[in-house]
């Protein structure tokens, strides 16, 4: 009997559609979901649908084989919440495991009647994302809380793949994944479990959108996500829930075009309506999902809420004989996400365009900014976020982080960091480079980002086993990864030796390990020049030439190296510095060096530097002649001389420091500064804006009725168009609470005699279900 993975490529494969909207149709009772077994324990247990494989196994069965009986390839086991995290709601979260194998043991057994050579059934273990996130706080003033964390995520989901793979299932999908890491955290568990039972299972991964934009509820593009899961194993990727068939499809085309994996989808029966009610039908919803089987965008097509085994029977007819979604090639560029995607392409072009160039943001580095330092040491962690978020609009486009210092907790300090500028969109949209020299920092900064990030960095310095156990860990985790050119003989120097270590440790990622080449960025060393010795001289030159050697070589790998290692020696001469740098990566990019750790704003244009002066500097960098240094040198004393001296003039004259611009929407009425600053969600004038407005307006709840909700109004607007996307309107909701906080005062002191409550508003949903996350969102922006 062919497997699933050799019948996908023939026809397209049915998938069954709902079961809770099914379980409802039996008027099942507290006691059917109780049975015998878990009459004392507390709370109610009606809507805990797992429970089911165990307390009414008839029902559960019973659907099945009607799905079965339509026509469906693949039967969605009933285990959507078999993880303790969710069961713990209802005190089962002992029998987790136990409702998992069984919701497969029993889909097992219904597959297994109906199967026949011409048409095998399949099992697909159903993992839901449970009704926790891992990208996002729970308390709006604290951003880097979190409620559940990876390592508590993969423990749970280890325990029910393990009971899902046991029970017979043949696929496992993670689906209705609404945040990134939740589903990392999901593969990795599937992947440990399957090497544990010594079986590979397809991972069929179905994301749902949280609104127009088309992002996840955690903020991600539809790119992005497919990013972060570029280096897992993955079989199919496709989209359930939040949509009908009509607002689905336009992603499921661009899955189609863009994912390089079979493509499925199982759309809601349409949205539901004010009673939470379906209105679409089978036969009119059939029309629908035959235009996806029909235009060849999907390989699984199948039904999500509101679907029933009639459905499915239109869909397998629509099905029958139709030719499936040819699998796109898998991207020929490397792809790194935030909450956007961060496409590199590794070939060179001439001449040299800046925008190929991947600015790696330096100065979120404790090693390499005394400030940061400070305001990390200090716990000025507002402040230390304006440091990325500058990077960021100065045009980084990968953030470097570093927190190794002796004083410094630094696993903790990179957790709580990563964790804050994922609260902060303009920063978060961008990859992270998790920066240590530590494994342990390194490891637990891969648990907090949702996003596709390189780690900086491994090499062979401890040998082979430890490098290898290194990548196979970057892998684990899904992130790209900087290779230092370091080996058991030491750092190297020299073209030869840095061409030497960079060959073998690519044979070894990509020949032993598998490693994906685009996830290869190799660091062949920047060292410092004109230090005096005359040996150093080269470095530059030797460096740009391995850089060409490995772009040519070594097929698909990048290139990046720490580009203010080599100015060193001319530090406090910020002008010769970024000079030098213009210069040196001038000629590297020219070769194939595509990433430097950068100070992005100070980077200079190579066209506007003097003539003489650029001819000596490249002198120096490129070793073109000797004493080329010590005239650099003196003419970097010149320059300094100049500016201390202009330094002086100015004190001594009295001008003040040219204060900078004010940025345009500070010079509008205060009404529009409160509106833009809870769009943008910025906090720092708040306080001013606030004792401007208390004086035009009579009271203190009048700026709350009035410019601040016009405020929140605007962030609901363009939020409903799909113009924002959660964590933006996560990020308002904190600011409008900093500013309430201020008012707060000033209404006290108003209230006049005994002042009445204005009651409480009471939020519920379904228990234990996903929805709960929506619940939650909606306390955190009301409160």
């Amino acid at each position: 009997m062919k497997n699933i993975r050799e019948i996908v490529k023939e026809k397209i494969l049915i998938l069954d559609g709902a079961m809770g909207t099914e379980i409802q149709k039996y008027n099942l009772t507290e006691e059917d979901f109780r049975g015998d077994r878990f009459r004392d324990v507390p709370g109610m247990m009606k809507g805990n649908n797992d429970m089911l494989n165990i307390t009414r196994p008839d029902v559960i069965s019973d659907i099945y084989r009607r799905y079965l009986e339509a026509g469906a390839d693949i039967i969605t086991a009933n285990t959507f919440s078999c993880q303790r995290i969710s069961q713990a709601d209802y005190h089962l979260e002992d029998c987790a495991r136990e409702m998992a194998f069984e919701g497969a043991r029993l889909a097992r057994i219904e597959c297994d009647k109906f199967s026949t050579p011409d048409k095998p059934r399949f099992v697909a273990g159903d993992v839901g994302p449970t009704n926790k996130t891992c990208s996002m706080s729970p308390d709006v003033s604290d951003p880097a809380a979190r409620e559940i964390t990876y390592d508590e995520l993969f423990t749970d989901v280890c325990e029910q793949v393990d009971g899902l793979i046991e029970g017979g299932a043949d696929v496992i999908l993670i689906e209705t994944i609404f945040d990134t890491l939740n589903c990392k955290a999901m593969i990795d568990a599937a992947i440990t479990m399957m090497k544990k039972h010594g079986v590979e299972l397809p991972i069929m991964i179905s994301l749902t959108v949280s609104d127009l934009a088309g992002r996840t509820l955690s903020g991600q593009t539809v790119d992005a996500f497919l990013a972060s899961l570029s280096p897992y194993p993955i079989f199919s990727v496709g989209m359930n829930c939040a949509f009908g068939a009509p607002q689905m499809k336009p992603f499921i085309e661009h899955l189609a075009k863009v994912a390089p994996y079979y493509i499925s989808a199982h759309p809601n029966a349409g949205l539901p309506n004010e009673m939470g009610q379906y209105d679409e039908t089978a036969e009119s919803m059939a029309p629908q999902i035959a235009e996806f089987i029909d235009e060849g965008i999907v390989n699984i097509i199948g039904g999500c809420c509101g679907t029933s085994p009639e459905f499915i029977a239109h869909y397998a007819r629509s099905a029958e004989g139709k030719k499936p979604h040819q699998v796109v090639e898998k991207p020929k560029y490397m792809w790194l996400s935030g909450l956007d995607l961060l496409q590199v392409d590794d070939s060179v072009h001439l001449p040299v365009d800046a925008s190929r160039f991947v600015n790696v943001g330096e100065r979120c580095n404790v090693a390499g900014s005394r400030k940061f330092l400070r305001l990390i040491n200090e716990k000025g962690y507002e402040e230390a976020i304006g440091i990325a978020r500058k990077q960021v609009a100065d045009g980084a486009a990968v953030v470097d982080v570093n927190m190794d210092d002796g004083l410094l907790d630094a696993k903790a300090e990179m957790m709580n960091f990563l964790n804050m500028i994922a609260a902060e969109p303009e920063i978060a949209k961008v990859p992270v480079m998790i920066d240590s020299s530590k494994w342990d920092v390194i490891l637990a900064g891969l648990k907090c980002c949702q996003g596709k990030c390189i780690v900086n960095s491994i090499s062979l310095k401890e040998g082979e086993e430890v490098f290898l156990s290194h990548a196979r860990d970057v892998m684990r985790y899904g992130a790209a990864v900087v290779v230092m050119c370091f080996d058991e003989v030491g750092q190297a120097t020299t073209y030869e030796r840095r061409i030497e270590i960079a060959e073998r440790a690519y044979h070894l990622l990509v020949d032993k390990l598998g490693m994906n080449p685009l996830d290869i960025i190799f660091d062949p060393n920047v060292l410092a020049i004109a230090t005096g010795m005359e040996e150093h001289d080269n470095y530059a030159v030797e460096f740009i030439r391995a850089t060409e050697w490995i772009h040519q070589n070594l097929p698909g790998a990048h290139v990046s190296g720490g580009v203010s290692n080599l100015s060193f020696s001319f530090r406090g001469n910020t002008y010769i510095r970024e000079a030098i740098h213009c210069v040196f990566l001038h000629h590297a990019q020219k070769v194939g060096m595509d990433f430097g750790i950068v100070n992005a704003k100070a980077r200079m244009d190579y066209d506007k530097i003097p003539k003489e002066q650029l001819e000596l500097i490249e002198d120096v960098v490129l070793n073109r002649r000797k004493g080329a240094a010590d005239d650099l040198i003196e003419l970097a004393a010149e320059i300094k001389a100049k500016a201390d001296a202009a330094k002086a003039a100015a004190k001594a004259g009295g001008a003040p420091a040219p204060k900078p611009a004010a940025p345009e929407w500070r010079k509008q009425e205060v009404e529009e500064r409160l509106k833009y600053a809870l769009q943008k969600g910025i906090t720092e004038f708040l306080q001013p804006d606030i004792d401007e407005a208390l004086q035009k307006y009579p009271h203190a709840v009048n700026v709350i009725e009035g410019p601040l909700m016009d405020g929140m109004n605007l962030v609901g607007e363009l939020f409903g168009k799909g113009e924002m996307f959660l964590p933006q309107v996560v990020k308002t909701a904190r600011t409008m609470k900093a500013a309430v906080s201020i008012l707060q005062p000033h209404i006290e002191a108003e209230k006049q005699g005994g002042s009445t409550s204005a009651g409480k508003i009471l939020m519920a949903t379904v228990k234990g279900d996903v929805h709960d996350i929506g619940k939650n969102i909606v306390c955190v922006v009301m409160s």
